[in-house]
């Protein structure tokens, strides 16, 4: 079926995320993998991603862990150095696609202060036709019922849309349900499948 809409998620896909990374340049890799062995830093931030407030939720995280205090509440004063830096062809991509007048969503694991704070460092966020923010909906991938939601609100058959995810039980989730996809792992390829599916030239996207 002809595709309607393309959907891009966006950590890893448009802004690299790579918060271990960030910490072995800020504490160094002995000091991370100890703080992470200890603190479960994701899961905080998955709090983040369904909608829980960026600065209390981290702040009172780090509050827990005395040891690990300041280094906890880096993940918040420091959190644009994490989500840093953005992946230009992925952008280039998105406004091709835009150009063509071919919709674009974002389905996007991500808070509601800190998406809104990355919209001000990366224009390109705020481009999307239709912002899926699962901070926004109370709904996380890859639970079914933001996949929902989003059909819903499109109004468009999951057979016509093309989601791009960096993480394979995301894209599962979105298979089951009868969309087109492809799992992202450099913009090269995404570039390619938008080529093979007929919605940019070659030069388009380059």
């Amino acid at each position: 079926m002809a595709i309607e809409a393309v959907i891009f998620d966006i950590g890893n896909v448009l802004i690299e995320w790579q918060p271990e990374r960030y910490y072995d340049r800020a504490i160094g890799e002995d000091r991370r993998r100890a703080m992470f062995a200890e603190v479960d830093l994701h899961g905080m931030n998955d709090l983040v991603d369904q909608g829980h407030h960026f600065t209390d939720t981290i702040y009172q995280w780090a509050d827990k862990y005395p040891e690990w205090r300041d280094e906890i509440r880096m993940w918040h004063d420091n959190w644009i150095e994490m989500a840093a830096p953005e992946i230009p062809h992925s952008a280039r991509l998105l406004r091709a696609l835009r150009a063509r007048k071919i919709p674009v969503f974002a389905l996007t694991n991500f808070g509601v202060q800190n998406f809104d704070y990355a919209t001000t460092v990366y224009p390109f966020l705020n481009e999307f036709d239709r912002q899926y923010v699962s901070g926004r909906m109370k709904a996380v991938k890859p639970h079914i019922p933001i996949y929902e939601m989003v059909e819903i609100d499109c109004g468009i058959k999951p057979s016509a849309l093309l989601f791009a995810d960096d993480r394979i039980e995301n894209i599962e989730t979105a298979r089951a349900r009868g969309w087109q996809t492809h799992h992202f792992s450099d913009p090269q390829g995404w570039a390619d499948r938008l080529i093979s599916e007929g919605l940019l030239t070659r030069e388009e996207a380059a």
